[in-house]
């Protein structure tokens, strides 16, 4: 067939671009060590044209870069940002060494390695790029094949620059993202400058040695002594916790048996009522049994009709001489008229 020109056969090339990772069960690699080095043209992209998800063939590449000390959620929050600028994005992130760091910023908690480990464990990391420039050269750019920087809009000022992303900003290959307040590294450090203190003592008691924490020997013991301190007081504390709840166990128990007793007190009484009171059943079986014996001592009478009421047999009649003790003659008069009836009687009946 006909030769074609190298930039023909450039053209053909595909990209081999390294994807975004679909996988989160491992760290990201470092540039240094991937083997994949794209041979395609790197078209120069809009931010507009980005955002449309183009080109189809390859992820936009996004680079952001810091220090990344005593990494946070602030420093997590820019990079999700840098993220997803665009629907498909290759997320790189350049982390200084200390060289660097230590000359133009200043000392550490972290050292570079520790700053590296800490960059590859964040999910929306695609690759490290160890020991970044501070101030990003064109041959950076582009053997990186870097489309766009994210970062801040602040101007960072250092080096000697105003703002070292100026260049940056002016070949339309800034896109800022959104610092998150009430969070960064300086404050951290200024949390434990302000309870250095706190935090001495806290690992003096973990085991850690004067020497290792860089305090006096005058410091250790007060230390020391402010720890036993702490350590009465919280024992104290404990017996207070303890005796209140003691109280309060006692004081739950008291009332449940106090409601117990209540309880019980109406049911006794209740039962009591039931058995003495007005109409209780003891009454009633006090009345029956009253009646019975009430029946016992006085016998049926005879009815009016009976004989033995007129005239009873077994009984002789009272001799006509014999006083009733009931009616006892009034006068003599009296007397004698009695008597004369009676012999008047005795007469007839002869």
């Amino acid at each position: 067939g006909i030769p074609r020109s190298p930039s023909e056969a450039m053209e053909e090339l595909e990209h081999t671009c390294p994807q975004p990772r679909l996988t989160l069960t491992a760290p990201a690699p470092f540039a240094d060590e991937t083997s994949c080095q794209c041979q395609a043209p790197h078209e120069k992209l809009t931010i507009a044209q980005a955002r449309l998800g183009t080109p189809v063939d390859r992820p936009v590449r996004v680079y952001a870069d810091g220090i990344f000390d005593l990494f946070h959620s602030g420093h997590a929050r820019a990079l999700m940002q840098a993220k997803t600028l665009f629907p498909n994005s290759y997320l790189l992130v350049g982390v200084c060494s200390d060289d660097l760091t230590h000359k133009f910023k200043g000392f550490t908690v972290m050292n570079e390695t520790e700053r590296y480990e800490a960059l590859r464990h964040c999910r929306y990391v695609d690759e490290v790029i160890r020991d970044a420039p501070w101030t990003l050269t064109p041959e950076f750019l582009e053997k990186h094949k870097i489309d766009f920087v994210a970062h801040d809009d602040i101007p960072y000022s250092s080096a000697g620059s105003d703002d070292v992303y100026k260049h940056i900003k002016e070949a339309g290959m800034f896109v800022p993202t959104q610092r998150t307040e009430g969070i960064s590294t300086s404050d951290i450090i200024t949390r434990i400058v302000r309870d250095y203190d706190v935090y001495a003592r806290r690992n003096l008691q973990r085991g850690y040695t004067a020497k290792e924490l860089n305090v006096s020997f005058i410091n250790e013991k007060k230390y020391r002594f402010q720890n036993q301190v702490d350590k009465m007081k919280e024992k104290v504390k404990n017996v207070e916790e303890k005796s209140k709840e003691f109280v309060y166990k006692v004081e739950e128990k008291s009332h449940d048996l106090i409601q117990k007793w209540e309880e019980k007190s109406r049911e006794f009484i209740g039962n009591f009522l039931e058995l003495f009171g007005p109409d209780g059943a003891w009454k009633q079986m006090f009345q029956e049994r009253s009646g019975r014996m009430l029946q016992a001592f006085s016998p049926r009478q005879s009815p009016n009709s009976s004989p033995t009421r007129g005239r009873s047999p077994s009984r002789s009649p009272s001799p006509p001489w014999v006083f009733s003790k009931a009616s006892p003659p009034s006068s003599p008069k009296a007397a004698s008229a009695s008597l004369s009836s009676m012999s008047e009687g005795d007469e007839d009946e002869k």
